[in-house]
């Protein structure tokens, strides 16, 4: 992601989101936060999706994803996460956890499919319905069993 995709990624999110982050939020990650990986999916040049991570030492957090109502069910959401896993593998993090909604359970059902299990709830987390939030890891990322999960996940994505 770059500065200039900001207008795009923000029409994706006020479409997704309840709540949206203020461009800013984006800039900011985009300017200032070392730690931050922003990342666009492209359909005939238009972006259609984005996504975000941290990377902290071992720790990895996926900040953000969405894909633009449109274009969900065609797998985009799923290769993007693909591409998000690589990158916080790729930057030595040995787990990621994330927070969903608890009605979400479209985006859970594939984060589980990744190794993602439920490990706690945040109350009242979200602010424009005081929604739960369930709190996603997965963990050893670097072993074995791990990559070999991806590569098969990702043969299948690809095929």
């Amino acid at each position: 992601m770059a500065a200039g995709d900001i207008p795009a990624v923000l029409k994706i999110e006020a479409v997704s989101f309840s709540t949206s982050w203020p461009v800013n939020a984006f800039t900011n990650e985009l300017n200032e936060n070392k730690l931050a990986h922003y990342f666009v999916g492209r359909l005939g040049g238009e972006i259609v999706a984005y996504g975000g991570i941290w990377v902290i030492l071992e720790d990895s957090h996926i900040t953000t994803i969405a894909v633009h109502p449109s274009q969900r069910g065609r797998r985009y959401g799923e290769r993007l996460l693909v591409h998000l896993l690589d990158e916080a593998i790729a930057r030595g993090a040995s787990w990621i956890t994330l927070e969903v909604r608890e009605s979400n359970e479209v985006a859970q059902s594939l984060y589980r499919k990744y190794g993602f299990t439920n490990v706690s709830t945040r109350r009242a987390y979200y602010s424009d319905n005081n929604e739960n939030a369930v709190v996603m890891w997965a963990g050893n990322l670097r072993g074995e069993l791990y990559k070999n999960r991806l590569r098969a996940l990702r043969a299948a994505l690809d095929g």
